[in-house]
């Protein structure tokens, strides 16, 4: 008897190469897969304003980075001596608001050039719950953990996540028209908005993604979510918080995106390069045998070989720095 339903993935219809630039957005996964292309020595832009979860933000900090925007300079908070800003993620804070605020007009202005000559915007989509402020219904990026009284929590509707989605992605195509996105719905599962109500958030998301995949031929969907759902379908594969998703199932699902997103030549240099890294971080019982200086004058020729069509500096001068 068989206890799993394997998902059947189709290959995407564009794919990632080794010259491709990406910029990845949105919930944990995009942080995720972001590190992981990173390390893979592609050229990635993984989550530049932190984890974002709701829709209407994500879409809104592309837009004013797409067009150099200045933050809003009304919705910077302070909250125990350090200084916030509504629209992005509580990593970026500051004791001295100026000093925020000039630190996230440069991302703005980083993330806007890089849009412009990306191949690739991988968007992971969180949930569509979000907050508002009650003094004008602003939706916040982040509560920065303020008082609950300073904003109302409501469910955000397809219609509202389809225009803010336009907005940008109309904007996007007249600077970018090369441009190809990749949706994907988190599968972390926000059970503080409760078991039915995460469910219904997520329904959105699909939905509001399959959606969008229907308005153009360069923007497709994958399925992260209904891989975490429906074919491992188990808690062992997420951390003790039964929340978020474990290592072993992030690997899972980066595997299958790797097939249907990756070009062979990506995934050739890719296993390549694993192995490499591997040799790299590999410890001697005695660096300074005859045996192991061999093995790094070899891996010194591998890198060397790599060096015209990708950045391995920092690797050869780790290894170079070994050689007696």
């Amino acid at each position: 008897m068989n206890f799993r339903t394997q998902i059947e993935l189709s290959e995407l219809p564009f794919k990632i190469d080794r010259s491709s630039k990406v910029l990845t957005i949105g919930s944990c996964f995009s942080d995720g897969l972001g590190q992981y292309l990173t390390r893979s020595k592609i050229n990635c832009l993984h989550n530049p304003y932190g984890i974002v979860f709701n829709p209407v933000s994500i879409f809104r900090l592309l837009s004013q980075s797409l067009d150099n925007l200045p933050v809003k300079t009304n919705y910077f908070t302070n909250n125990q001596g350090l200084w916030y800003h509504y629209d992005f993620h509580s990593k970026h804070c500051h004791q001295d608001k100026s000093h925020l605020e000039s630190e996230l007009n440069h991302l703005h202005q980083e993330v806007g050039e890089f849009l412009k000559k990306t191949d690739y915007i991988i968007i992971t989509l969180g949930t569509a719950f979000a907050y508002r402020l009650f003094q004008n219904s602003y939706v916040v990026a982040n509560c920065h953990k303020k008082d609950a009284t300073f904003f109302k929590k409501e469910i955000l509707s397809l219609k509202e996540i389809d225009i803010r989605f336009k907005q940008f992605y109309e904007r996007l195509v007249q600077i970018n028209p090369k441009v190809k996105l990749i949706f994907t719905v988190s599968p972390v599962r926000h059970i503080k908005d409760t078991l039915p109500g995460n469910s219904l958030s997520k329904s959105i998301l699909r939905l509001a993604s399959q959606q969008f995949t229907e308005e153009s031929k360069n923007i497709s969907y994958f399925p992260s979510y209904e891989i975490l759902m429906d074919d491992l379908r188990d808690y062992r594969y997420y951390s003790e918080d039964m929340i978020h998703v474990n290592e072993v199932g992030q690997k899972y699902v980066i595997e299958h995106f790797k097939k249907t997103a990756f070009s062979k030549d990506l995934l050739h240099f890719i296993s390549e390069w694993d192995q490499i890294r591997n040799q790299i971080n590999h410890r001697p019982f005695q660096s300074d045998s005859e045996i192991h200086q061999n093995f790094l004058k070899k891996l010194v020729k591998r890198l060397e070989k790599l060096k015209s069509s990708v950045d391995v500096n920092n690797e050869l001068e780790m290894v170079k720095a070994q050689l007696i």
